[in-house]
This record gives structure tokens, C-alpha cells and sequence, in this order.
């Protein structure tokens, strides 16, 4: 039996090489965790908060004003943050207010007042007189009456009628509405089915783009191109493109794309309709190639990796068996390869659907009347502009006249995009490991 190693004063020394650094890997990837599940934690509360349906309470405040209010957050001294809505009745159009509790001098929850949904001005606090074929007649929290007709009313809703049950039915149907509704008020009210289509409609043709590409430029990389010089020199550059800025990518598709192929398009089989151009201008079509440009390098790297790493011994065994070249790239190599393909397909997913600098230059908007999927021929439009789930969230949040009006669907916006890139990787995840168990013949 071999001895244990002995410390200089003659003792057991103990074998701690490794332990120190275990224990900083696990601290790393602990607190790696902890951030993951702390960011997703508050983009999902708040995104799931900003449809709760909360009770309105009536405040008569000190200075004789009546509003009727829902109660959003309470700082540190006491000051309470609520909407107040009814925003067109009000000086400065303003539909938030901050009070301090000396502020009110009394407060009730009546059971009768009622939340409208508007197309315009957004929603209305207030109380139901009367209902006809013209519409409502309703009357604000200080008793003045006015009527809304009943093509501006588009829901209406009684939130201190609500029970339990009741309330968490509306939360769902709040978050249905917010996927396939238009948005309306400056993007501050409303859905956000415009940007969802665009958003997965430009994932989706960028794939078709980046994948087929990618894998023929490192399968030629790879397997065919000899290790010179020049080589060397493409494999450097492919690198370094995934480095580059996103905006500098914005800017040659603004250059190349729209202005060069967009404009010899134009020039060449829509002469008739210039100097409108159809192609010679930002849409689906050039912001996506774009996309596929950004994501090309990382498609090509892991690409190349996962070719690398299929056994030379299937190779060998495949050209003594007479397989030509092709069939063993066709047959042995790629199928081997697969998995990691579909890895480089997952991260430019990732990436693309987040990237919002390059769009802002080849074809997004911050509101589009048509979607570039419809029942007009030829049904996908790729020459036309489109709104995007990441641009909407800078616009709203950083563009918007109300900023805190539309606070709440920054948060929800933002969750519905990571959900929905979540969603893509789960099913390229997917497709990968139903690759790995063929090859393993499970």
C-alpha cells in the first residue's frame, strides 16, 4: 500500500490542490444562478403585475378634489403613487399622481365604479348613469357628467366587484388581449400582436438565411479548403466579425442591402413605381439578411467545431468502404455534426431576437398599420417595414409621451420577448437532442 505524503513536521498533509478552486467554480456558478433567477424573478413579477386588476379607491383630497384612483406602490416615506386616468379632463393630461397620507382626507371603495378600456385618452375612472344605443353616459369622481360613445368603449370592467376567482380570470384575460391586440395611445395602451408577428417572422426568415450559409462556408472551411495562408487569413476574419458592433452592421445594410441591392431591384423590375421605392427602403426582407450577417460568424464557428469533432475513424471507415467524398460528408460527417449545428442555430437565435441597433436602421418602426404576414398575395410581404418586440420596448420606454403610463409594458414587453426567445431555443434544444439520441442509436 502506497503511504500517505507527509507534512514537513512529519504530520498527514492534506490534499487540498484542487480544493480552492472547486470552491471558487461552485461560488461562480452560484452566483451565476442567483442572478439568472433574480433578473427573470422581477422581469416576470413586474410583467405579470402590470395586468392585475387592482380595486379603485375613491380619495377626497385636502384641496377638495375627488379622484378616483388605483394604488400602485407606496416609497419609503409614505408617499402613495396611483393612476388616476381621465387624463383628457386634466390640465396637463397628466394620468398619475403622488399623494402623502395628510394629502387625503378621506378614502372609500365604492362597489359601483367602473374602469372603461378607451380607444383614445386612454382609460376612464368613474360611474355609470346610464347605458343606451348611443352610448354611456358616465360621471367622473367630482360630479361632473359627460358621455363616451360606444365605438371609443372597448372594455369595461367593475374591479371592486371582482372576487378572488374573478380577478385572476381578468388577469388572464388582460394578458390574452395584451398578446393579440394592436397597440393604441402611442404604444402605451393596447397589444403587442404587431411587434410579436414581426419579431418572430424576422427569427425565423434569418434562419433560413444564416443556417445554410454558415454550414457550406465551414463545411468548404473544414473539409475542402487547403490549411494556407489565405485560409488563415478567413478564419481571423470570421472571428473577428463576431466582435464587431451590431450598429456597424446596421450601417452596411443600410449601404449594401437597401441602398445597393434595394435600389438595382428597384431600378431594374419596379421602374414604374419609382421614385417610391419598394425595395430600396428599410423591410423584412433586408432587415433580416442583416440579422443573418450579424449571426454568421457564430454559426460558422460552432459549425466548424462540431465538424471537427466527428471521429476521423468514421471518416476512414467510410472512404475504405468506396463512399465517395460527398457521401461521406453527406452521410457521416454532417449527421455527426448536427447537434452542433443546431447549437450555433440556438445562440443566433438568441442573439438576433434581442438585437435591436441594427433594425432601427433596415426596416423597424414604432408602428406599423399592416403586418407583413396577411391575406393579401402575395401573403408575406418582404419588402414591407414591421415592429419588433426590442425596438418596442426602447420605444415605449425611453420615447413615449407618458412615461409612466407605459412602465408597465416595458416590463411586460420585455418578459413576453424572453419567453418568446425561450421558446425558440426549446425547440431548436429540442430538435438537438432528438439528434444526439439517433446518432446513439437510442
Amino acid at each position: 500500500m502506497s503511504e500517505k505524503p507527509k507534512s514537513i513536521m512529519g504530520g498527514t498533509a492534506a490534499d487540498t490542490s484542487g480544493s480552492i478552486g472547486i470552491f471558487l467554480c461552485a461560488g461562480a456558478l452560484s452566483l451565476v444562478l442567483i442572478g439568472a433567477l433574480l433578473f427573470l424573478g422581477l422581469l416576470l413579477s413586474r410583467g405579470a403585475d402590470a395586468f392585475v386588476m387592482r380595486p379603485l379607491v375613491e380619495w377626497k383630497l385636502a384641496n377638495g378634489d375627488v379622484e378616483l384612483v388605483q394604488q400602485l406602490d407606496i416609497s419609503e416615506d409614505g408617499e402613495m403613487r396611483a393612476r388616476m386616468s381621465n387624463r383628457e379632463f386634466h390640465a396637463n393630461r397628466e394620468d398619475h399622481m403622488r399623494a402623502l397620507p395628510s394629502d387625503i382626507v378621506s378614502s372609500s371603495i365604492p362597489e359601483d365604479a367602473v374602469l372603461i378600456e378607451r380607444t383614445e385618452h386612454g382609460p376612464f375612472h368613474g360611474y355609470i348613469d346610464k347605458i343606451d344605443d348611443d352610448g354611456y353616459h358616465v360621471r367622473l369622481p367630482g360630479g361632473s357628467l359627460h358621455f363616451l360613445s360606444t365605438e371609443s368603449v372597448i372594455r369595461v370592467h367593475y374591479p371592486n366587484q371582482l372576487s378572488w376567482w374573478g380577478r385572476l380570470l381578468t388577469w388572464f384575460e388582460s394578458v390574452w388581449h395584451f398578446l393579440v391586440d394592436d397597440p393604441r395611445e402611442a404604444n402605451t395602451e393596447g397589444g403587442i400582436y404587431p411587434a410579436l408577428v414581426g419579431t418572430a417572422l424576422m427569427v425565423i426568415l434569418m434562419t433560413i438565411i444564416v443556417v445554410p450559409f454558415g454550414v457550406m462556408t465551414a463545411v468548404f472551411l473544414n473539409e475542402y479548403a487547403e490549411d494556407t495562408l489565405f485560409v488563415k487569413f478567413v478564419r481571423i476574419s470570421v472571428n473577428n466579425l463576431a466582435g464587431v458592433p451590431s450598429i456597424v452592421y446596421g450601417v452596411f445594410g443600410l449601404g449594401f442591402f437597401i441602398y445597393g441591392l434595394g435600389g438595382a431591384i428597384d431600378s431594374t423590375f419596379f421602374g414604374d413605381s419609382l421614385p417610391a421605392p419598394t425595395f430600396g427602403a428599410g423591410g423584412l426582407l433586408w432587415a433580416s439578411a442583416t440579422m443573418a450577417l450579424l449571426t454568421l460568424p457564430v454559426v460558422i464557428i460552432s459549425t466548424e467545431e462540431a465538424l471537427r469533432a466527428v471521429p476521423r475513424d468514421l471518416r476512414d471507415a467510410s472512404l475504405a468502404l468506396g463512399a465517395t467524398r460527398w457521401e461521406t460528408l453527406r452521410h457521416i460527417i454532417l449527421p455527426g455534426a448536427k447537434p452542433g449545428i443546431l447549437t450555433g442555430t440556438i445562440l443566433a437565435i438568441s442573439r438576433a431576437a434581442g438585437e435591436v441597433a441594427p433594425l432601427m436602421l433596415t426596416g423597424v418602426v414604432m408602428s406599423a398599420h399592416k403586418l407583413p404576414l396577411n391575406g393579401e398575395f402575395p401573403f408575406l410581404h418582404l419588402d414591407q417595414r414591421f415592429m419588433h418586440m426590442g425596438f418596442h420596448v426602447y420605444s415605449v420606454g425611453f420615447q413615449s409621451p407618458n412615461i409612466e403610463a407605459a412602465e408597465p409594458l416595458v416590463y411586460a414587453t420585455s418578459a413576453v420577448l424572453l419567453l418568446l426567445v425561450l421558446l425558440l431555443n426549446i425547440v431548436a434544444i429540442k430538435m438537438r437532442t432528438n439528434s444526439r439520441k439517433k446518432l446513439q442509436g437510442k
